[in-house]
């Protein structure tokens, strides 16, 4: 135990050495975190405050955007601030946070998606019947079964590197903590954990593509049979759905199913799953959905005359 302590912080290289690289970064990544908390924001206040949008799916919607807000938030403040810092430190404790809470939301992101394209089955697969299987009670446990499915995926891997010993050195190749960098830092044997690494999170990311892979091919098959302006409005929700989790299980994978090894590559791919994505939900989600942009131009309406009144 008295090793753990050896290393009190740990130490960012970041995204780049360039101090005129960084101050770009500075005002690119500010303006895309902001765009990321209000485009999300948006979506969540537009679901609770639209009659016409009471539908599981902007259900599960409007936590998804809240999920994206809050994970964005792990990382995104702290790499802003650290782009105009000459030393940038996080605290022993700090990361541990960070990893925890970036491998929570992270993982409930993960059933979120994976509970949105079981939505889209049986909205599709089983319309007959589709109000009395996604009713405001199974809604609510499948959030709640997300939530705690992202809580044990993080627990499961903080106590991976939780005891790990770190003697130094205490510089990190990345822009925040996570598991592969940290492991490459301990003065241990860390063959194992990174394989339990891969068993936890990388095979957590291929089943639940899988299983959204499979939901969408039987979408597919049943669509078949429906006429061309039904088929048209499906494959635009699913077409949404479908960018939204190749974004995001694209470079999860990448990262987290292979040995416990680092790339250079892997801080670009880090960007679009802690960045990008979040950014591009309220994005794809809006602007491919016509009952989505007409709740939110009638909210901008009331808005607006409530500031005349």
């Amino acid at each position: 135990m008295a090793n753990i302590h050896n290393v009190t912080e740990f130490i960012f290289l970041g995204l780049s050495p360039n101090q005129k690289v960084q101050k770009v970064c500075f005002v690119i990544f500010l303006f895309l975190y902001t765009a990321i908390v209000l485009g999300n924001f948006l979506i969540v206040l537009t679901v609770m405050t639209s009659r016409s949008l009471g539908s599981p799916m902007y259900f599960f919607l409007s936590y998804l955007s809240f999920v994206e807000i809050c994970y964005s938030s792990v990382t995104a403040p702290k790499l802003i601030s650290d782009l105009l810092a000459e030393r940038k430190a996080i605290s022993w404790w700090g990361c541990m946070a960070q990893l925890f809470f970036m491998h929570f939301f992270g993982g409930t992101e993960i059933f979120l998606l994976t509970v949105m394209a079981y939505d889209r089955y049986a909205a599709i697969c089983k319309p007959l019947s589709y109000t009395a299987i996604m009713n405001q009670q199974v809604c609510a446990v499948l959030v709640g079964t997300a939530w705690v499915g992202g809580f044990m995926h993080s627990f499961a891997q903080i106590l991976l590197v939780f005891h790990l010993p770190f003697c130094g050195p205490n510089v990190i190749n990345h822009y925040f903590c996570d598991l592969l960098p940290l492991l490459k830092l301990a003065c241990s044997d860390t063959v194992l954990i990174g394989l339990l690494i891969v068993a936890n999170g990388g095979t957590l990311s291929v089943i639940s593509l899988g299983v959204l892979l499979a939901s969408y091919l039987v979408i597919l098959f049943h669509l078949r049979a429906w006429g061309s302006e039904g088929r048209r409005k499906a494959l635009s929700t699913c077409g949404s759905h479908v960018t939204v989790v190749s974004l995001f299980f694209g470079p999860c994978i990448f990262i987290y199913l292979r040995p416990s090894t680092t790339l250079p590559i892997d801080k670009v791919l880090a960007v679009f799953y802690t960045v990008i994505t979040p950014l591009l939900n309220p994005v794809i989600y809006s602007l491919r959905n016509a009952e989505m942009k007409k709740a939110m131009k009638r909210l901008w309406i009331r808005t607006r005359r409530l500031n005349e009144k």
